[in-house]
């Protein structure tokens, strides 16, 4: 009986693993302030190159894609070349995010994480539906440096009716779908910024492939703020990023390479995107549309403007 009552030994647990009747995450949690410290961080240069790759050719590419390939070969009724290019970034780009958020040297905050990923997807796919009925438009005759209402091919619809579809259907394109798809973005971005500290100065340098990507991907970004409308969110991120470096220098903690790759990238957006709005400060079309405090054209704004007409003119000649 006394056998029998006794309790079975179980040998004393290393840190981090798994314990009997205990759970993986309690002994992972558990040591994680002693193991943040010392864990050490190379730059990821797979993981920056898929996401700048995909993001040029996937987001950037998909309208060019749809103008350029034959309309015979994706007729207005069906999904275009481009929406074929969303659909694959709404699947590539939340793996390329989670596989960051699995490298980092830091025990970041998973549920945060988590549902940022189910908004971003939620966000992108209703992207998706919006801008391929706008960008579809563009063979009608709609004018993206225009109004919803103030297009030619949509003030005379009728009934009236018909041109609230068409401002609902830029409200979830422009405003909705885009709000839910950058915020989670740049969240996920910024946490994983928190975690590409480190007490090592060594390792506080940017590789030559660091430095190589590092115009592409600002380029990215530039594109991104200035097309999304989404400037306030990416200041916020930036003044967040910059008083997070002012803090963690005080407790001599440096940006590893991983972390002067994004600063430095959004350093050089916020100067290409100063470029881009003095380039076009006195273009009296764009400043009716964006008539805010806050004057940021959309590139496809621009194009349709002022490089639509000069397309059309080559290839009718």
């Amino acid at each position: 009986m006394q056998g029998s009552a006794r309790r079975r030994q179980f040998p004393p647990a290393a840190p981090g693993s798994q314990q009997p009747g205990g759970s993986f995450y309690q002994g992972r949690h558990g040591s994680a302030k002693n193991e943040d410290t010392f864990k050490t961080s190379q730059f990821h240069f797979d993981l920056w190159f898929y996401f700048t790759l995909q993001n040029w050719v996937l987001d950037f590419g998909r309208p060019i894609a749809m103008i350029i390939l034959p309309l015979e070969w994706f007729p207005l009724n069906k999904p275009s070349a481009g929406d074929y290019f969303h659909m694959a970034y709404n699947v590539i780009t939340p793996f390329l995010l989670l596989k960051l958020i699995e490298r980092s040297p830091k025990t970041l905050p998973r549920s945060v994480v988590y549902v940022s990923i189910i908004v971003f997807v939620m966000g992108a796919s209703i992207h998706l539906v919006g801008d391929s009925v706008n960008h579809r438009l563009i063979f009608s005759g709609y004018q993206h440096h225009l109004s919803v209402r103030e297009n030619p091919i949509i003030k005379n619809l009728k009934p009236e009716t018909l041109i609230d579809s068409f401002e609902l259907l830029y409200y979830y394109d422009e405003y909705l779908g885009h709000s839910m798809w950058y915020i989670p973005f740049f969240l996920i971005l910024f946490i994983y910024f928190t975690g590409c500290f480190t007490p090592i100065q060594e390792e506080s340098r940017m590789p030559l492939a660091a430095l190589l990507l590092t115009g592409p991907s600002s380029l990215y970004y530039w594109y991104l703020v200035t097309e999304g409308q989404i400037f306030i969110l990416y200041i916020f991120t930036f003044f967040a990023m910059m008083a997070l470096v002012m803090h963690q220098k005080r407790k001599g903690l440096a940006l590893d390479s991983n972390g002067l790759f994004l600063f430095y990238s959004f350093i050089i957006t916020l100067v290409l995107i100063g470029a881009w709005v003095v380039w076009l400060w006195n273009d009296k079309i764009l400043r009716k549309k964006y008539p805010g405090v806050i004057y940021i054209p959309e590139p496809w704004a621009f194009y349709t403007l002022h490089l639509s007409n000069l397309h059309s003119a080559k290839e009718g000649f």
